[in-house]
Protein backbone atom coordinates (compact mmCIF):
# COMPACT_ATOMS: atom_id res chain seq x y z
CA UNK A 1 0.00 0.00 0.00
CA UNK A 2 0.69 3.45 -0.43
CA UNK A 3 1.05 4.96 3.44
CA UNK A 4 1.70 8.44 4.82
CA UNK A 5 3.14 8.04 8.08
CA UNK A 6 3.16 11.14 10.36
CA UNK A 7 4.87 11.00 13.36
CA UNK A 8 8.67 9.71 13.72
CA UNK A 9 9.40 9.28 17.44
CA UNK A 10 10.57 6.65 19.29
CA UNK A 11 7.70 4.27 18.02
CA UNK A 12 6.78 5.66 15.28
CA UNK A 13 10.39 4.94 13.45
CA UNK A 14 10.86 1.66 13.99
CA UNK A 15 7.16 1.02 13.07
CA UNK A 16 7.31 2.76 9.59
CA UNK A 17 10.54 0.76 9.66
CA UNK A 18 8.92 -2.63 9.89
CA UNK A 19 6.06 -1.75 7.20
CA UNK A 20 8.90 -0.63 4.26
CA UNK A 21 10.16 -4.29 4.93
CA UNK A 22 6.78 -5.44 4.79
CA UNK A 23 6.78 -3.83 0.82
CA UNK A 24 4.77 -1.16 1.54
CA UNK A 25 5.36 2.20 0.26
CA UNK A 26 5.95 4.67 3.10
CA UNK A 27 6.01 9.01 3.08
CA UNK A 28 7.04 10.06 6.28
CA UNK A 29 6.77 13.17 7.99
CA UNK A 30 8.82 14.66 9.74
CA UNK A 31 12.87 14.32 8.17
CA UNK A 32 14.84 14.47 11.04
CA UNK A 33 18.62 13.33 11.52
CA UNK A 34 16.88 10.16 13.89
CA UNK A 35 14.43 9.28 10.96
CA UNK A 36 16.92 8.99 8.32
CA UNK A 37 19.82 7.15 10.65
CA UNK A 38 16.35 4.11 10.81
CA UNK A 39 14.89 4.86 7.16
CA UNK A 40 17.46 6.19 5.23
CA UNK A 41 16.48 6.57 1.41
CA UNK A 42 14.12 3.81 1.72
CA UNK A 43 11.18 6.35 1.89
CA UNK A 44 9.87 9.17 1.05
CA UNK A 45 10.31 12.37 3.05
CA UNK A 46 7.37 14.93 3.07
CA UNK A 47 7.89 18.64 4.21
CA UNK A 48 3.71 18.70 5.88
CA UNK A 49 1.44 16.37 7.10
CA UNK A 50 -0.90 17.62 4.09
CA UNK A 51 2.22 16.23 1.52
CA UNK A 52 2.78 12.66 3.24
CA UNK A 53 -1.39 12.56 2.69
CA UNK A 54 -1.91 13.87 -1.03
CA UNK A 55 -1.26 10.28 -2.66
CA UNK A 56 -1.74 7.66 0.28
CA UNK A 57 -4.35 5.12 0.36
CA UNK A 58 -3.90 4.88 4.13
CA UNK A 59 -2.45 7.64 6.30
CA UNK A 60 -0.97 6.60 9.89
CA UNK A 61 -0.84 9.09 12.86
CA UNK A 62 1.09 7.86 15.82
CA UNK A 63 1.77 11.47 17.66
CA UNK A 64 2.39 12.10 21.42
CA UNK A 65 -0.76 13.74 22.58
CA UNK A 66 -4.42 14.74 21.64
CA UNK A 67 -3.53 18.46 20.71
CA UNK A 68 -0.45 16.99 18.54
CA UNK A 69 -3.26 14.69 16.62
CA UNK A 70 -5.71 17.76 16.50
CA UNK A 71 -3.40 19.75 14.90
CA UNK A 72 -2.26 17.42 12.69
CA UNK A 73 -5.49 16.89 11.75
CA UNK A 74 -6.99 19.87 11.16
CA UNK A 75 -4.36 22.42 11.18
CA UNK A 76 -2.88 24.57 7.74
CA UNK A 77 -1.06 22.14 5.53
CA UNK A 78 -2.83 19.23 7.85
CA UNK A 79 -4.66 16.11 6.87
CA UNK A 80 -8.01 16.90 6.24
CA UNK A 81 -7.37 19.61 3.61
CA UNK A 82 -5.51 16.83 1.41
CA UNK A 83 -7.82 13.86 2.28
CA UNK A 84 -8.64 12.33 -0.78
CA UNK A 85 -11.91 10.07 -0.94
CA UNK A 86 -11.92 6.66 0.02
CA UNK A 87 -8.62 7.26 2.04
CA UNK A 88 -8.13 5.56 5.70
CA UNK A 89 -7.08 7.42 8.33
CA UNK A 90 -5.52 4.87 11.23
CA UNK A 91 -4.61 7.39 14.69
CA UNK A 92 -2.74 4.60 16.43
CA UNK A 93 -1.47 7.60 19.29
CA UNK A 94 -3.03 7.70 22.35
CA UNK A 95 -5.72 10.83 22.99
CA UNK A 96 -9.19 11.22 24.20
CA UNK A 97 -11.42 8.83 22.94
CA UNK A 98 -13.77 11.61 22.06
CA UNK A 99 -11.92 13.70 20.10
CA UNK A 100 -11.30 10.78 17.77
CA UNK A 101 -15.24 10.28 17.54
CA UNK A 102 -14.76 14.35 16.43
CA UNK A 103 -12.20 13.84 13.66
CA UNK A 104 -13.77 10.46 12.38
CA UNK A 105 -17.11 12.45 11.94
CA UNK A 106 -15.08 14.65 10.43
CA UNK A 107 -12.98 12.32 7.74
CA UNK A 108 -15.94 10.52 7.03
CA UNK A 109 -17.84 13.86 5.59
CA UNK A 110 -14.52 14.49 3.93
CA UNK A 111 -15.28 10.84 2.21
CA UNK A 112 -12.51 8.97 3.92
CA UNK A 113 -13.00 6.04 6.57
CA UNK A 114 -11.12 6.15 10.50
CA UNK A 115 -9.65 4.14 12.71
CA UNK A 116 -8.38 4.55 16.07
CA UNK A 117 -6.06 1.83 17.03
CA UNK A 118 -3.65 2.72 19.45
CA UNK A 119 -0.82 0.18 20.77
CA UNK A 120 0.99 -1.08 24.28
CA UNK A 121 4.55 -3.21 23.76
CA UNK A 122 6.71 0.35 23.80
CA UNK A 123 9.52 0.64 21.95
CA UNK A 124 10.56 -2.92 22.17
CA UNK A 125 7.06 -3.91 20.40
CA UNK A 126 7.18 -1.37 17.84
CA UNK A 127 11.10 -2.92 17.05
CA UNK A 128 10.34 -6.44 16.75
CA UNK A 129 6.16 -5.98 15.20
CA UNK A 130 4.80 -7.61 18.48
CA UNK A 131 2.48 -4.64 19.53
CA UNK A 132 -0.94 -5.03 20.95
CA UNK A 133 -3.38 -3.14 19.11
CA UNK A 134 -6.56 -2.17 20.12
CA UNK A 135 -8.47 -1.09 17.09
CA UNK A 136 -12.14 1.04 17.30
CA UNK A 137 -13.95 1.58 13.85
CA UNK A 138 -15.69 -0.19 11.21
CA UNK A 139 -15.34 -3.86 10.64
CA UNK A 140 -14.81 -3.53 7.01
CA UNK A 141 -12.15 -0.52 7.95
CA UNK A 142 -10.64 -3.38 10.26
CA UNK A 143 -10.23 -5.65 7.40
CA UNK A 144 -8.93 -3.54 4.98
CA UNK A 145 -6.05 -2.35 7.48
CA UNK A 146 -4.76 -5.82 8.63
CA UNK A 147 -2.19 -5.67 5.92
CA UNK A 148 -0.44 -3.03 8.34
CA UNK A 149 -1.67 -4.25 11.56
CA UNK A 150 -0.62 -7.39 11.14
CA UNK A 151 3.24 -6.06 10.49
CA UNK A 152 2.97 -4.05 13.25
CA UNK A 153 1.54 -6.46 16.26
CA UNK A 154 1.16 -9.85 17.38
CA UNK A 155 -2.33 -9.48 18.54
CA UNK A 156 -4.86 -7.61 16.76
CA UNK A 157 -8.08 -6.40 18.55
CA UNK A 158 -11.46 -5.29 17.20
CA UNK A 159 -12.77 -3.44 20.70
CA UNK A 160 -16.16 -1.61 19.13
CA UNK A 161 -16.51 1.47 17.52
CA UNK A 162 -14.49 4.74 17.10
CA UNK A 163 -13.32 5.50 20.55
CA UNK A 164 -13.52 2.31 21.75
CA UNK A 165 -10.01 1.41 20.75
CA UNK A 166 -8.66 4.45 23.11
CA UNK A 167 -10.92 3.22 26.07
CA UNK A 168 -9.05 -0.07 25.66
CA UNK A 169 -6.02 1.57 25.99
CA UNK A 170 -6.71 3.76 28.87
CA UNK A 171 -7.82 0.90 30.75
CA UNK A 172 -4.35 -0.32 29.67
CA UNK A 173 -2.28 2.11 30.92
CA UNK A 174 -4.23 1.80 34.29
CA UNK A 175 -2.96 -1.55 34.82
CA UNK A 176 0.40 -0.79 33.57
CA UNK A 177 0.48 2.10 35.37
CA UNK A 178 -0.38 0.87 38.93
CA UNK A 179 1.61 -2.53 38.37
CA UNK A 180 5.09 -0.51 37.60
CA UNK A 181 3.87 1.38 41.28
CA UNK A 182 3.56 -1.85 42.77
CA UNK A 183 7.12 -2.78 41.55
CA UNK A 184 8.73 0.10 42.50
CA UNK A 185 6.84 0.09 45.80
CA UNK A 186 7.93 -3.22 46.65
CA UNK A 187 11.74 -3.00 45.31
CA UNK A 188 12.16 -0.06 47.80
CA UNK A 189 10.82 -2.34 50.53
CA UNK A 190 13.29 -4.84 49.75
CA UNK A 191 16.31 -2.51 49.52
CA UNK A 192 15.48 -0.98 52.83
CA UNK A 193 15.47 -4.10 54.17
CA UNK A 194 19.13 -4.90 53.07
CA UNK A 195 17.76 -7.69 50.99
CA UNK A 196 19.34 -8.84 47.86
CA UNK A 197 16.20 -7.26 45.05
CA UNK A 198 17.97 -9.87 42.30
CA UNK A 199 17.07 -12.41 44.22
CA UNK A 200 13.82 -11.50 45.06
CA UNK A 201 13.25 -10.41 41.23
CA UNK A 202 13.99 -13.79 40.75
CA UNK A 203 11.88 -15.49 43.23
CA UNK A 204 8.31 -13.07 42.66
CA UNK A 205 9.10 -14.10 38.87
CA UNK A 206 8.19 -17.68 39.57
CA UNK A 207 5.47 -17.01 41.89
CA UNK A 208 1.75 -15.32 41.41
CA UNK A 209 3.32 -12.00 41.22
CA UNK A 210 5.23 -12.50 37.53
CA UNK A 211 4.10 -9.98 35.03
CA UNK A 212 5.61 -8.63 31.76
CA UNK A 213 5.80 -5.04 34.12
CA UNK A 214 8.20 -7.08 36.55
CA UNK A 215 10.31 -8.70 33.85
CA UNK A 216 10.98 -5.95 31.92
CA UNK A 217 10.97 -2.74 34.07
CA UNK A 218 11.96 -4.98 37.66
CA UNK A 219 15.41 -5.44 36.69
CA UNK A 220 15.71 -1.62 35.53
CA UNK A 221 14.60 -0.19 38.76
CA UNK A 222 17.23 -2.55 40.42
CA UNK A 223 19.91 -1.09 37.55
CA UNK A 224 18.56 2.44 38.02
CA UNK A 225 18.52 2.83 33.96
CA UNK A 226 15.80 4.41 32.69
CA UNK A 227 16.71 4.66 29.33
CA UNK A 228 13.67 5.68 27.42
CA UNK A 229 11.22 2.92 26.00
CA UNK A 230 8.04 4.72 27.01
CA UNK A 231 8.79 8.10 28.55
CA UNK A 232 7.06 9.05 32.28
CA UNK A 233 5.54 11.96 30.60
CA UNK A 234 3.78 10.47 28.17
CA UNK A 235 2.38 7.48 30.60
CA UNK A 236 1.34 10.69 32.94
CA UNK A 237 -0.49 12.04 29.72
CA UNK A 238 -2.27 8.62 29.66
CA UNK A 239 -2.85 8.66 33.31
CA UNK A 240 -4.56 12.18 32.92
CA UNK A 241 -7.12 10.74 30.01
CA UNK A 242 -8.06 7.69 32.50
CA UNK A 243 -8.71 10.76 35.13
CA UNK A 244 -10.92 13.14 33.16
CA UNK A 245 -12.21 9.36 31.61
CA UNK A 246 -13.42 8.45 35.20
CA UNK A 247 -14.90 12.15 35.94
CA UNK A 248 -16.95 12.29 32.52
CA UNK A 249 -18.17 8.87 33.63
CA UNK A 250 -19.04 9.77 37.50
CA UNK A 251 -16.46 6.58 38.17
CA UNK A 252 -14.10 6.51 41.38
CA UNK A 253 -10.40 5.02 40.27
CA UNK A 254 -8.55 5.88 43.17
CA UNK A 255 -5.37 4.17 42.18
CA UNK A 256 -4.87 5.37 38.97
CA UNK A 257 -5.45 8.99 40.80
CA UNK A 258 -2.72 8.18 42.94
CA UNK A 259 0.00 7.45 40.11
CA UNK A 260 -1.64 10.11 38.23
CA UNK A 261 -0.33 12.30 40.73
CA UNK A 262 2.93 10.48 41.30
CA UNK A 263 3.64 10.52 37.43
CA UNK A 264 2.92 14.22 38.00
CA UNK A 265 5.42 14.20 40.85
CA UNK A 266 8.05 12.71 38.73
CA UNK A 267 7.76 15.15 36.29
CA UNK A 268 8.04 18.39 38.07
CA UNK A 269 11.22 16.46 39.29
CA UNK A 270 13.08 16.66 35.95
CA UNK A 271 12.34 13.08 35.46
CA UNK A 272 9.91 13.10 32.45
CA UNK A 273 11.83 11.79 29.68
CA UNK A 274 13.00 8.97 31.52
CA UNK A 275 11.13 5.73 31.29
CA UNK A 276 7.89 5.33 33.15
CA UNK A 277 9.95 2.65 35.34
CA UNK A 278 11.77 5.74 36.91
CA UNK A 279 8.54 6.31 38.98
CA UNK A 280 10.65 4.22 41.12
CA UNK A 281 12.51 7.32 41.73
CA UNK A 282 9.79 8.97 43.10
CA UNK A 283 10.20 8.11 47.27
CA UNK A 284 7.63 7.63 50.00
CA UNK A 285 7.90 11.24 51.53
CA UNK A 286 6.85 13.13 47.46
CA UNK A 287 3.80 10.44 47.27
Amino acid sequence: MDIGFIGMGVMGRPMAANLVAAGHRLTVHRDTPSTRDVLGTSVRYAASAAEATRDAEVVILMLPDTPDVEAVMRGADGVLGALRPGTLVIDMSSIAPATEQQLADEVRRAGGSYLDAPVSGGEIGAREGTLSIMVGGEPEDVDRARPILDVLGSRISHIGAVGAGQTAKIANQIVVGMTIEAVAEAMRLVEAAGVDPVAVHSALMGGFASSRVLEVHGPRMIKREFEPGFRIRLHRKDMGLATEAAAQLDVSLPGASLVHRLMETAVEAGLGDHDHSALRLVDDASS
